[in-house]
């Protein structure tokens, strides 16, 4: 106790949960509950208080035996509270009544009552007074209930100095019925209408209320009636029984020890009712309290005998007996039959000094005997067991148990078996055996017990359970841990367990064994051997484990069972088993098991099992996901069997007697085991990932090892798993770790060599390893390593002269070589894939990336399959992107691959099974739609004369009308709607930090609707934020393209249109002609002015070069992409004579085209544009433009020193002339055309006009002779460029008329 000075220890009113032997109390608890009086002739009511005494039967009065409660002094007179005029007061107060035992049966209460006046405060008048003996005539106590006793009229207190007048009347109303005959010439009267109500509660170990109880306790005094007593202790109150446990036993091997003949049989029938009633839930904490008298209280030597002799007798006789409640009694209560049995022997033996040992050791082998005949019964019939509760550990009681008189009670024999009854106490016994015993010896005895036990499994399932329970109770025993005894035991316990293995019955019990027996042998190893145990669980069990295993998971995967959390535990349990034995299996362990099969179709279905097993194993989600120590080493486990199973596969299963069924499940495993997500040490912290390598190290590569001896092991059979395992070998490699990478790769040189060998080449191998690179880098698996890991496969076709000396080795070294640096550059495009598609990159990256592994398909590797897949992925990104004409160019690909033919073409991605033509259909009808919305018309029109050809063949004349409107809306929208022209940009990417699809090259975009240079050099440094912007369009060194950072080049480039004749045709509207300036454009040029020599300052056309460079692209655009790669460039440098003819040829052209817009109109209108194209090239040519052109190259010192230009300046000096003659003919139309109020402009004109041509005349002979023919001139041919702007003075003229 922390506190043990001052402190009152209450006890409980009434018994504690246990009473144990030695702990004697006789307390009775009385409450004065109430009364009822009269008023006694007074006007008011009366102040009553109550004196209470305890009495002896010679009228003394017992001191210091009340107590008002703990931690107070005990007081020898009890004075109640008095409640103010109130004839019928409840008091309700508890007091305790500590008599002793010896005063207890003659003594008696009094309680007198006073009434206190107000007036005379120290008189207190008696009136009355009430009594009850403590103890019946019968010897009982007051019972425990509420008592209702007579008030006597007495008033004083001289008359309680004889007791006996008073205790010869009754005290209540059961007491008055006992005395029907009392004088009326008694001192005491009763006052009829006056009661006083108490109750009484007696907690006492030695006194009873119970007359059967107490005739048992007093047998000596009734020894005629001793077998009438004996068989009435059955209906004693259990309550009672345990209270008085130790005095009852102690009785009932007093009258045992008096006349064992005559009483025996009923002694021990009440023996075993007690033994059965501490089973009951209610009193199962009393099972200490007999175990405590047994050791230490039991003094019956002699009893073992007539306990034994009872207890054969029950079992020899239970197969006469029709009614069975008795016997099987007897068996529930076998353990502390035993314990009495052997605490009895060793009494005697104690007293005797070892006597009659053998006579004892004969008796327990004959009732052994019995036992075992008990068991068998149930060999030979099939009797229903409804279940029976096996006896529960101590810390709590059994459940579902019934109580002793229900037991007793029923009418009809319980249904339960005795063998169930048995079988439930059987392995209680061990441990008192074991006290008498050696090891061995109660080993061999329970042994042949279980061993009797029917082999049978069909004589009732709660039968069964009651088996494999009892051998569940045998295993947990102590005597199932010494190792002398568990080998003796443990045969016959894997014989019942595999039955029901073999079976599948009671699964979860048979685990539940199992686990046991796996964790004692565990323990035990640490101190012994265990090799013979082992031994006997692998041969008993190995197999048939598997067998289990492979139909819960099967049953789990088809959802066959009934409650899915149940199946889980059932597997988790087998599984944690098969792990448990295939550890603590040593070498020799797996010889001996391989050895011991008959035949080589039994290994073999041997190794599918287990092999089966172990992929289940990490397919199925056995353990839970945060169980990593578990999973670990379960791989562990694994790999160490496979490394034990692989030379018997070897030795078995190649050559001649090849197998492909095992083979391929080896590989398969092997392939499943090194890729399981537990293994993957990378993605562990590093703390982490050193914890694992030090205690397993790299399983991967364990396995790897392992798998890669075995291939070698196959010769010349590695041609069937050819191209079955490429893609799961495929998928090792994929695992990041190089050691592992290194071991699987020549596996791939084998099979190519392999195929080659067969076949003359290897394509299977090829296309099989395309495809499933393919897939399993889309899946995310492969890193930047690989691509160069990969390339080691060059040089394997080199070291293995003897492989390659049967075939021709420049073929097969050219064709590998090649296929292998495909494959790397497949590598690369497939890892730029993942990364984009599975970081946040832009869509403009992910297209990129796309168009390059799509096109990479068609054009080196010819995959058609991969091709259109790809085909799809990218036209779902310029969907999502709104990139509705690339979308469409991008299905048109597909669409171009099908024929108008009836084929039946297979499902296919989210195609249905149909025909070549409807597919074909459907890709057309998709596209124009794609092109619709694109508004790239044109390319939709002939699709749409496709279609119509198609549908007037088939006289398909309403889909014939719904394109023929389609292809009429399409013109409609070319000439009515507007459409932007876009810019274009070309883009270097520059640096090793650049996908690899970027990295070095250069391309041109297509802007986007109103997007500028400045706009899109913004877009592109966001989707690269690490890019630095180059200033410069020079090209850049070596150094910025070897060094790891993002460099971007971007400048605006001019399309050079390829669809001339339309541009050059008069007629054709300029919204027709935008379109094929912009579209269908394959090259484009960027012009880089610079001064080649001196600059001259006066006139700086002498010097004034032009850089021209011209771009060609893989495919035009618009196209699959909105940009594509550079494929050539073309730099071409352009001198001052032919930059200035250039210009004049684009402004001439520019001329011609404008006139002619405005030479047909005959209505004034507006004439802006004219005026100031007419206003830009005379007002320039004024100041200096023509001028200047004839200044630089028609000086005679320059004639003279560009002999061969002579040409080129015959060619500018007719261009002059030409533009002089457009100039006269666009002031000729502007005349007829101008507004009145323009006239001032158009005079202006005419008059510059005139300057121009006047100052031509000097240098150009014969100018004036054209003069007139030019107001008739025709418009002629040229293309277009920009204009010089117009003075600010022309300006103002213009937009004051308008």
């Amino acid at each position: 106790m922390v506190f043990n000075r001052g402190v009152a220890i209450t006890r409980k009113v009434g018994f504690p949960d246990v009473i144990m032997p030695g702990d004697i109390r006789n307390d009775l608890y009385l409450t004065l509950e109430r009364g009822d009086f009269e008023r006694g002739g007074k006007s008011v009511q009366k102040n009553i208080e109550v004196t209470m005494y305890v009495l002896y039967a010679d009228g003394e009065v017992l001191k210091d035996c009340i107590s008002l409660g703990t931690g107070e002094v005990c007081i020898t007179e009890y004075r109640s509270f008095v409640l103010y005029h109130n004839n019928s007061p409840r008091w309700s107060e508890i007091l305790k009544l500590p008599i002793p035992i010896d005063r207890f049966r003659d003594s008696h209460l009094r309680f007198e009552f006073r009434h206190c006046s107000t007036k005379d405060k120290g008189e207190k008048k008696l009136f009355g007074f009430a009594f009850t003996p403590l103890m019946r005539e019968d010897g009982t106590t007051l019972t425990d209930e509420s008592h209702e006793l007579y008030v006597y009229k007495c008033d004083d207190n001289t008359t309680f100095s004889n007791h006996a007048l008073y205790l010869g009347l009754p005290c209540c109303k059961d007491d008055f019925n006992g005395c029907p005959n009392i004088p009326s010439s008694v001192i005491f009267q009763r006052s009829i209408k006056e009661t006083l109500w108490i109750s009484t509660q007696l907690s006492s170990t030695k006194l009873t209320q119970n007359v059967d109880l107490l005739a048992l306790l007093k047998w000596k005094a009734h020894t005629d009636h001793v077998m009438d007593i004996l068989g009435r202790l059955r209906h004693v109150n259990g309550e009672e029984i345990v209270k008085f446990l130790q005095d009852i036993l102690d009785t009932l091997f007093s009258i045992l020890d008096d006349n064992t003949e005559k009483y025996g049989p009923l002694v021990f029938q009440s023996l075993v009712f007690i033994i059965n009633l501490l089973r009951d839930s209610k009193y199962y904490h009393f099972r200490p309290v007999m175990d405590t008298y047994i050791q230490k209280h039991f003094a019956g030597a002699l009893a073992y005998k007539e306990l034994i002799r009872c207890l054969k007798c029950y079992m020899d006789r239970s197969a006469e007996v029709v009614r069975q409640d008795h016997i099987q009694d007897a068996m529930k209560a076998l353990e502390y039959l035993f314990k009495f049995i052997v605490r009895s022997r060793i009494l005697y033996s104690r007293a005797t000094c070892g006597m009659e040992e053998d006579q004892f050791r004969a008796s327990i082998q004959e009732l052994f005997q019995s036992i075992r005949f008990v068991l068998s019964l149930d060999s030979r019939s099939s009797e229903t067991l409804i279940f029976t509760q096996a006896p529960q550990p101590a810390h709590g009681p059994p459940a579902g148990s019934l109580s002793c008189s229900q037991a007793w009670a029923s009418a009809s024999p319980r249904p339960a078996s005795l063998s169930a009854a048995l079988l439930n106490s059987f392995p209680a016994i061990f441990d008192e055996l074991l006290q008498m015993f050696t090891v061995q010896e109660v080993a061999e005895f329970v042994r042949g017990t279980l061993g009797s036990m029917a082999s049978t499994i069909h004589i009732g399932q709660s039968m069964d359970v009651v088996k494999l329970q009892s051998i569940s109770h045998t295993v947990d025993s102590r005597l199932f841990f010494f190792p002398e005894s568990r080998r003796i035991l443990l045969p016959v316990v894997l014989h019942h367990i595999h039955l029901h293995l073999r079976q599948q019955k009671e699964l979860l019990i048979c685990s539940g064994i199992l686990s046991r027996i796996f964790s004692i042998i565990k323990t035990s190893s640490l101190e012994c051997s265990v090799l013979e145990d082992v031994e006997m669980m692998v041969e008993s069990l190995l197999d048939i484990l598997l067998q289990t295993l492979l139909s819960i998971m099967s049953k789990s995967q088809s959802q066959e069972a009934g409650c899915p959390q149940c199946t889980a535990e059932i597997t988790g349990e087998y599984v944690s088993c098969l792990l448990s034995l295939l550890r603590q299996m040593s070498n020799i362990h797996f010889q001996q098991i391989l050895e011991n099969f008959q035949s080589r179709e039994e290994l073999k279905e041997f190794l599918l099992r287990i092999f089966c097993v172990f992929r289940n194993l990490m397919k199925l989600s056995i353990f839970p996901r945060d169980w990593n120590v578990m999973r670990l080493l379960t791989s562990n486990i694994i790999v160490t069997t496979t490394q034990h199973l692989s030379p018997a596969l070897h030795k078995n299963f190649t050559d001649s007697d090849f197998d492909f069924k095992v083979w391929n499940s080896y590989f398969s495993l092997s392939v499943l085991y090194i890729n399981q997500p537990s293994l993957q040490l990378e993605n562990l912290s590093s703390a982490k990932r050193k914890k694992v390598l030090d205690k397993y190290g790299d399983m991967r590569v364990m396995m790897a090892y392992e798998l890669f001896s075995m291939w070698q092991s196959l010769g010349e059979n590695k041609i069937h798993f050819i191209p079955g395992m490429i893609g799961p070998f495929l998928g090792v490699t994929l695992v990041p770790q190089e050691e592992v990478r290194n071991i699987m790769i020549p596996i791939f040189h084998d099979m190519m060599d392999w195929e080659q060998r067969k076949n003359g080449n290897f394509k299977q191998v090829e296309a099989e390893l395309i495809d499933k690179l393919d897939s399993l880098v889309s899946e995310g698996k492969g890193d930047e390593n690989y691509r160069e890991l990969f390339s080691l496969l060059t040089q394997l076709f080199g070291p293995y002269p003897s492989l390659l000396e049967k075939i021709e080795q420049e073929t097969w070294r050219e064709t590998g070589i090649s296929f292998v640096t495909s494959v790397t550059r497949l590598m690369e495009r497939l890892l730029d894939y993942r990364d984009c598609m599975k970081g946040d990159e832009t869509e403009n990256k992910k297209i990129g990336c796309t168009v390059n592994l799509l096109n990479f398909y068609k054009s080196e590797i010819n995959k058609e399959e991969m091709y259109i897949r790809y085909i799809h992925k990218l036209c779902d990104m310029h969907l999502q992107a709104e990139n509705y004409s690339e979308a469409a160019f991008t299905l048109l690909l597909y669409c171009e691959l099908l024929q108008w033919e009836e084929r039946p073409l297979r499902e296919f991605l989210h195609y249905p099974t149909q025909s070549e033509w409807h597919r074909k259909e459907g890709l057309c009808r998709k596209v124009i739609h794609y092109f619709n919305k694109g508004k790239c018309w044109e390319y939709g029109i002939p699709l749409c004369r496709e279609l119509g050809f198609q549908y007037e063949l088939l006289y398909d004349y309403q889909s014939l009308s719904w394109i023929r409107k389609m292809e009429a809306a399409f013109y409609d929208n070319i000439i009515e709607q507007q459409r932007l022209e876009p810019e274009f940009f070309r883009v270097g990417f520059y640096g090793r930090k650049f996908p690899f699809f970027l990295r070095n090259k250069e391309f041109v975009c297509r802007g986007h609707d109103y997007e500028r240079l400045e706009a899109f050099q913004q877009r592109m440094l966001g989707e690269f934020p690490q890019a630095i912007a180059m200033q410069h369009p020079n090209l850049p060194e070596e150094a910025i393209l070897q060094c790891d950072a993002q460099y971007l080049q971007i400048y605006a480039v001019n399309p050079i249109p390829e669809s001339l004749d339309v541009l050059q045709l008069d007629r054709v509207p300029d919204r027709i002609k935008s379109f094929y300036r912009v579209n269908n454009v394959r090259r484009f040029r960027y012009d880089r002015p610079f001064h080649k020599g001196p600059k001259d300052h006066e006139n700086e056309f002498k010097s004034l070069w032009i850089e021209r460079t011209t771009l060609t692209l893989t495919h035009p655009l618009p196209g699959i992409s909105r940009w594509f790669e550079v494929e050539t460039r073309d730099l071409v440098e352009v001198s001052p004579l032919e930059n200035a003819i250039s210009v004049l040829e684009n402004k001439n052209h520019e001329l011609r085209t404008l006139i002619s817009q405005y030479q047909h109109k005959r209505l004034p209108g507006n004439i802006n544009l004219l005026s100031m194209c007419l206003n830009g090239v005379i007002d320039a040519a004024v100041n200096g433009g023509i001028a200047r052109y004839q200044e630089a190259f028609f000086d005679m010192e320059y004639i003279a020193s560009h002999p061969d230009d002579s040409e080129k300046i015959t060619q500018l000096k007719d261009l002059m002339e030409e533009q002089v003659h457009i100039l006269g003919v666009g002031l000729a139309v502007h005349e007829k055309l101008v507004h009145p109020e323009m006239r001032p402009l158009h005079k202006k004109l005419t008059d510059q006009f005139q300057m121009l041509r006047s100052s031509l005349c000097h240098g150009l002979a014969g100018l004036d002779k054209l003069s007139s023919a030019c107001l008739g001139a025709s418009t002629p041919r040229g293309l277009f460029t920009a204009h010089t702007p117009m003075s600010s003075e022309s300006i103002k003229l213009i937009h004051r008329h308008r």
